[in-house]
C-alpha cells in the first residue's frame, strides 16, 4: 500500500513537472484543463496496470537473478525440499509498530479533512440564507449585505451589495462563465482527493493549478462580453474582501490578478504547440514499464508458475539452441529465468504426469549444454536417482520415504527454530516474503555451496548464516559411491502488518 501511494505521488510530480515547464504558460486552456483533471486520475490507475506483454520484453528476473553459478546445472539435479514458513512474533506482538500508526494518522487526517470540508459548505449555505436571492435562468444570484466579496458555487453566484454596478455586471459576466463550464466539479473533484490524500502537497499544488487556469478560461471569454478597459480596472482595483474556501471561483483573488493581467494580454499559442501535448506518450509509456516491471517493494509474494508454461518456455529453448547450433548467451539467460521459475511449482504440478514430460524436456537440454555435459563425473546428482538420499542424524533409523519425510521436517524445524524474526523489524519490510535458498551435501555430508535469493540483503545473509548451521549428515548414495546432492530450499518470511 505504501508502495502504491508513493507511485501515485512520484507519477503525479512527473506531471506537474511537465504541466509547469512546457504547457501552463500555453493559452490552450481547455487542453489544460483536460490535462490537469485527467493525469491525477492516471496517476492512480497506472500503478495497478501490469502489462504482461512489457514484463516479456523487459523481465525482472534480469534484475534478481541467482548468481551465475546456480545457472550452470540442470534443475533436475536440485531437489526442492517443502516450504518453510516462518512467522516474526516480534511484529506480531507490537500493536504500536510503524505500519498501524500510519494507518491511524491517515484515517485521523481523513476525518479532520471531512469535517474542515463540511464547515466550508456550511459557510456557504450560511452566506446563501442570509442573502437576498434572484432566481434567473439557470443561475441564482445571491446579493451579500455589507460585502465587496464575489465569488460562485455550482450554479450560484454571491456578489457583494458594496460593489458598484458596473463592478456587479463585469463579476456576473465572468461567473457565469464558471457556472457555465462547471468549473465546480474540478474544484470538488481535487478537495475529494484533498480528503483521500490530505498529506500528499502535490494534490494541494493541482488544485491550484486548476483555479488559476479557470480564472484564465473565464478572464479569455469574459473579455469578449465586456469593456476591456472596466474589466482591467476592476482587477487592477484596491483589495476586495474574499471567502478563503478552496473550492469556489473567487473573482477577486489577489494572488491571482498580476498572473490573469499577463495572460490577458498575451497573444494565442500557434497551433503548432498543440504538439507539446504529445509528451505523455513517452510519460505514460516510461510509466506503464516501471508499474509492470516493479513488485511492490514492501510487500513481496512469489507468484505460481503453471508448470504448461514452463513447458512451452522449455520446448522453446530447445529449438532455440537446436536452430542455433550452440548454447549462447541469450539461451543461457532464458535457462537461469527457467531454473528460478522452478521453485514456484506448486506440489500438485510436481506429482502430476506432466513433469514427467518437463524433466524429459530439461534432461535434453542439459545434454546440449556444455557447462553441463562437460563433466565427466557428476558432482551433484539428482535426489530421485540417488541410491541412498542423504540422511539427517536424527533421522539414520528410518529409511526410504520415511528418511527423506523426516529430512524434510529436521530442515524445517532448523530453519525455523534458528532464524533471526527480529529482522523483520530491522528492514522495515511486510507481507510474505520469500527467500529462496540453495546448498549441497557434500560427498562427505558437509553443507557446502550455499546460496540465497530473497527481497533484502539482510535477508539472504540470515538464509545463509542459518542454513550453515545445520549439522553434518550422511551422505547420499549412488552405485555404492558417496555422492552430492543438492537442494533447493523455498523459505517464506511472514511479516504481519
Amino acid at each position: 500500500m505504501i508502495h502504491y501511494i508513493l507511485q501515485i505521488i512520484g507519477f503525479q510530480l512527473l506531471f506537474l513537472i511537465t504541466y509547469d515547464l512546457f504547457l501552463k504558460k500555453e493559452t490552450f486552456f481547455n487542453w489544460n484543463r483536460g490535462y490537469l483533471l485527467i493525469t491525477p486520475i492516471l496517476s492512480f490507475l497506472l500503478p495497478l496496470i501490469q502489462l504482461d506483454v512489457i514484463r516479456q520484453l523487459i523481465p525482472t528476473s534480469y534484475n534478481i537473478k541467482l548468481p551465475e553459478i546456480l545457472t550452470t546445472d540442470s534443475p533436475m539435479q536440485v531437489h526442492l525440499l517443502p516450504e518453510v514458513v516462518i512467522g516474526s512474533e516480534n511484529q506480531l506482538s507490537n500493536y504500536f509498530s510503524l505500519i498501524p500508526i500510519i494507518g491511524y494518522l491517515w484515517y485521523i487526517g481523513i476525518t479532520i479533512s471531512v469535517f474542515l470540508f463540511l464547515f466550508k459548505v456550511y459557510k456557504i449555505s450560511k452566506l446563501k440564507r442570509s442573502g437576498n436571492k434572484v432566481h434567473t435562468k439557470n443561475i441564482t444570484l445571491v446579493s451579500l449585505p455589507n460585502t465587496d466579496t464575489a465569488f460562485s458555487f455550482f450554479n450560484t453566484i454571491y456578489i457583494g451589495n458594496d460593489l458598484s454596478e458596473v463592478k456587479k455586471s463585469n463579476v456576473i459576466i465572468h461567473e457565469k462563465i464558471h457556472v457555465r463550464e462547471y468549473h465546480s466539479l474540478d474544484l470538488i473533484f481535487f478537495e475529494i482527493l484533498r480528503i483521500i490524500l490530505w498529506f500528499n502537497p502535490l494534490v494541494y499544488i493541482y488544485q491550484n493549478r486548476i483555479a488559476t487556469l479557470q480564472e484564465y478560461i473565464a478572464d479569455s471569454e469574459a473579455i469578449a462580453e465586456t469593456n476591456k478597459k472596466d474589466y482591467y480596472q476592476d482587477l487592477l482595483s484596491q483589495v476586495f474582501q474574499t471567502e478563503k474556501i478552496s473550492f469556489i471561483n473567487t473573482f477577486f483573488n489577489h494572488s491571482l490578478i498580476k498572473k490573469r493581467l499577463v495572460m490577458l494580454q498575451k497573444s494565442k499559442s500557434k497551433k503548432v504547440y498543440l504538439l507539446k501535448y504529445l509528451l505523455l506518450i513517452p510519460i505514460i509509456s516510461s510509466m506503464l514499464i516501471y508499474s509492470s516491471c516493479s513488485e511492490d517493494s514492501r510487500t513481496i509474494e512469489s507468484k505460481e508458475v503453471p508448470l504448461t508454461t514452463l513447458t512451452q518456455r522449455a520446448e522453446s529453448l530447445l529449438s532455440k539452441i537446436n536452430s542455433e547450433g550452440t548454447y549462447s548467451e541469450e539461451s543461457k539467460e532464458l535457462f537461469s529465468i527457467l531454473m528460478q521459475d522452478i521453485g514456484n511449482i506448486s506440489d500438485d504440478q510436481l506429482k502430476s504426469e506432466k513433469m514427467e514430460v518437463f524433466q524429459n524436456l530439461i534432461q535434453t537440454i542439459t545434454k546440449l549444454t556444455p557447462e553441463i555435459t562437460q563433466k565427466e563425473e557428476i558432482e551433484g546428482v539428482p535426489f530421485i536417482k540417488a541410491d541412498v538420499v542423504p540422511i539427517h542424524p536424527d533421522c539414520t533409523h528410518l529409511t526410504g520415504e520415511d528418511a527423506k519425510k523426516c529430512f524434510s521436517q529436521k530442515i524445517s524445524q532448523h530453519i525455523g527454530k534458528e532464524f533471526d524474526t527480529k529482522i523483520g523489524n530491522d528492514i522495515g519490510l511486510n507481507g510474505r516474503l520469500r527467500i529462496y535458498a540453495r546448498f549441497k551435501i557434500n560427498k562427505n555430508g558437509e553443507i557446502e555451496d550455499i546460496q540465497a535469493r530473497g527481497p533484502h540483503k539482510k535477508l539472504e545473509e540470515e538464509t545463509l548464516r542459518v542454513i550453515n548451521t545445520l549439522p553434518k549428515m550422511t551422505p547420499g548414495m549412488k552405485d555404492g559411491k558417496a555422492v552430492s546432492v543438492l537442494y533447493s530450499l523455498p523459505i517464506v518470511f511472514e511479516i504481519k502488518e
